[in-house]
């Protein structure tokens, strides 16, 4: 039974679209997601959650959690807390000898661990694969919530009344007395709320391959060990990351590298082995080998949001929620957890409004709490690429290594409880 006396349109059924809806429906505040596409889908492979994203999902509910154990990838167990062990990929950085690093009496080569980065949290962390995690997060939506085939085209205000008016590409019309924008880096919503072209997303200057490749494949090529754990390979200009997923059957790689402009029309296109063998001809014998490993990889160029000065809107009311919020490039593995995070604390804000002046206060407290922290993803995202491809520290792997060490602990470390009772605090104090 509805509890509430307003409903919600959800725009977009990605992993955030769902995730908030599974959260609202926990609170019996009704919802409807309008999907562009004929299925729910998401595209991409893997995904990692850290202790952050971990927690977040603990806190939706336990049928998300079990829906997220059932994908979840972990590492070894002598690894668990390790969340990638960083090491030389290009053979530029080593001398003749291969060597990149003597650190006392100890002689460190190209590819051989030169650090790595440590978790402070027990709590389960590991990756999932995109389309597995979406398909499990679909069985806990009722399907008459869903509409497919709905392209946002525009959004107005219901004359008369409060209601808000979602207009489609196919000519019909949906009416609802919030929009929750959740449809990504090129967000319709966004462009609508926030109507200013220099909004939209920009081209951070790297661009990625992305690939699978067969476990005993990997393991062939870097053995057991190395294959089935998260590894980073800095670089010039570029730098690569290997994960397992699917439960330990397939390698991830995402190899990525740096170019000034994007001229493509689409964010993605088919890659060329000539051209990945390219890039990266300077590397490693084991990294060219895998590399030529990758199975139809695809290039995808890497854009951002710069910072919006709202999340929100009153006139029809809508707020942003996850990427069409704040797309950040993937440098720090945390885009998917602060989409987590974001519908959190959304929801269980939405839960106590008892009506749309509170909904109007909700937005202002999410606002207040959510956009400085996942502004400061965005930001410090782009500047962790220049730190893998020794554009930050240059290569100094001492200085690289104590910039790692520290530079998550704001994201993992935080207490998502306590921000939400934060949330609660201006909430109740607007009233």
């Amino acid at each position: 039974m509805a509890t509430k006396p307003f409903d919600i349109a959800i725009v977009g059924g990605g992993i955030t679209g769902l995730t908030l809806a599974i959260s609202l429906l926990k609170h019996n505040i009704p919802v409807t997601i309008y999907e562009a596409a004929s299925n729910f889908g998401e595209i991409g492979a893997g995904v990692g959650f850290g202790p952050n994203a971990a927690r977040a999902v603990e806190l939706v509910s336990p049928e998300f959690q079990e829906a997220f154990g059932r994908c979840l990838t972990k590492q070894h167990k002598d690894k668990h807390d390790v969340w990638f062990s960083v090491r030389v990929g290009d053979q530029r950085r080593g001398g003749e000898d291969g060597v990149v690093k003597k650190q006392g009496d100890k002689t460190l080569k190209l590819g051989d661990i030169i650090f790595e980065v440590h978790f402070s949290d027990d709590r389960e962390w590991g990756s999932v694969h995109r389309a597995h995690f979406l398909d499990e997060l679909v069985k806990l939506i009722p399907k008459s919530v869903a509409r497919f085939g709905k392209r946002l085209a525009d959004i107005s205000k219901e004359d008369g009344t409060d209601n808000a008016v979602l207009h489609f590409t196919d000519g019909t019309t949906a009416k609802h007395s919030v929009v929750l924008g959740c449809d990504g880096i090129k967000s319709r919503t966004r462009e609508l709320l926030l109507k200013d072209d220099n909004m939209k997303a920009v081209f951070t200057g790297k661009y990625v391959y992305r690939g699978l490749i067969p476990m005993d494949k990997a393991i062939e090529i870097l053995g057991e060990e190395q294959a089935t754990n998260s590894q980073m390979y800095l670089g010039y200009n570029g730098h690569i990351l290997t994960y397992p997923i699917e439960k330990g059957k397939t390698m991830n790689i995402v190899a990525f590298s740096s170019q000034d402009t994007w001229t493509e029309s689409e964010w993605v296109v088919h890659a060329s082995k000539d051209k990945l063998r390219e890039d990266y001809r300077s590397w490693g014998p084991r990294i060219t080998a895998l590399v030529s490993a990758m199975e139809k990889p695809d290039i995808w160029a890497l854009y951002n949001h710069p910072p919006a000065p709202t999340y929100y809107g009153l006139n029809p009311r809508i707020c942003l929620v996850g990427d069409a919020a704040h797309a950040s490039t993937p440098h720090q593995g945390s885009g998917a957890g602060m989409c987590i995070e974001d519908c959190y604390i959304l929801s269980n804000l939405i839960a106590e409004a008892n009506s749309l002046e509170d909904v109007d206060r909700v937005f202002k407290a999410y606002d207040e709490v959510r956009r400085p922290r996942t502004h400061k993803l965005v930001t410090t995202s782009k500047e962790a690429a220049m730190l893998y491809e020794f554009e930050l520290e240059g290569d100094d792997l001492d200085a690289i290594e104590q910039n790692m060490t520290n530079r998550m602990r704001w994201i993992w470390d935080i207490d998502t409880v306590a921000e939400l009772e934060r949330a609660k605090t201006i909430y109740r104090g607007l009233a």
